[in-house]
């Protein structure tokens, strides 16, 4: 299977593409600069591998949630590659892509993902371990002030990880449920990589959707809607 995925919904900048489960990938924390990378990387990647857009299987795109801007500019481009390929979009939860980074590097159970979404909130979503060793969902995606979150007390986990720069971020939000937590991991942005094996699982499975079915993960709606209007 031949898939690229790309991801810009936080301060990181990725792209990675997989040939028959062999990776490349490009990835920096570039605040404001993922207008200017994204597609040179893109073009980087694709001569790397000898391809060509009309050869990939799928784009999938990392969903958000995470900056209104950033989320657009990801879903654009892949939009406009998918458009003239011909390919089908799989959108896949970017907390999920911080979710799989910890489980492939650690023996987590768990991994509660915070990621900041500013004015004091965070984007907060839970993910177990599920088959394949791939994050399925155990907290649904929500906007999260700096305090307890219910579900950690009222479920335990064997092995549960915090993980995600809103942790850093807003320290009162850890220091509230730390107490539900064996460890805080070092990885605070998705990284494109690892949305390729959800993908791939996904678009298995026939998920996948034409590039203009693809809608952003915001979550708050008085960002992503305009006065008097409708979201995008």
């Amino acid at each position: 299977m031949r898939l690229m995925a790309l991801d810009t919904s936080s301060l990181a900048c990725s792209v990675a593409l997989s040939v028959d489960g062999d990776i490349a990938e490009r990835h920096a924390i570039a605040p404001r600069e993922h207008t200017q990378l994204l597609m040179p990387m893109i073009k980087a990647l694709l001569e790397e591998t000898g391809l060509s857009p009309e050869q990939l299987d799928a784009i999938v795109l990392g969903n958000g949630p995470g900056s209104f801007i950033g989320l657009r500019i990801a879903a654009s481009v892949a939009q406009g590659i998918a458009f003239a390929a011909e390919l089908r979009i799989v959108p896949v939860s970017s907390m999920a892509a911080i979710a799989a980074q910890v489980m492939a590097e650690s023996d987590a159970a768990e991994v509660i993902v915070a990621q900041d979404a500013h004015v004091g909130e965070v984007y907060l979503g839970g993910f177990r371990r599920g088959a394949g060793n791939l994050p399925r969902s155990s907290i649904e995606e929500r906007l999260q002030a700096p305090g307890a979150i219910a579900e950690l007390a009222a479920d335990a986990a064997p092995s549960r990880v915090a993980a995600g720069c809103g942790w850093r971020q807003y320290p009162e939000l850890l220091e509230a449920n730390q107490a539900y937590f064996d460890g805080v991991s070092e990885i605070l942005y998705p990284a494109a990589r690892y949305l390729l094996p959800i993908g791939g699982l996904l678009l298995r499975e026939g998920g996948g959707v034409a590039p203009q079915e693809i809608v952003p993960t915001y979550l708050r709606e008085t960002v992503a809607r305009p006065q008097g209007g409708t979201a995008p």
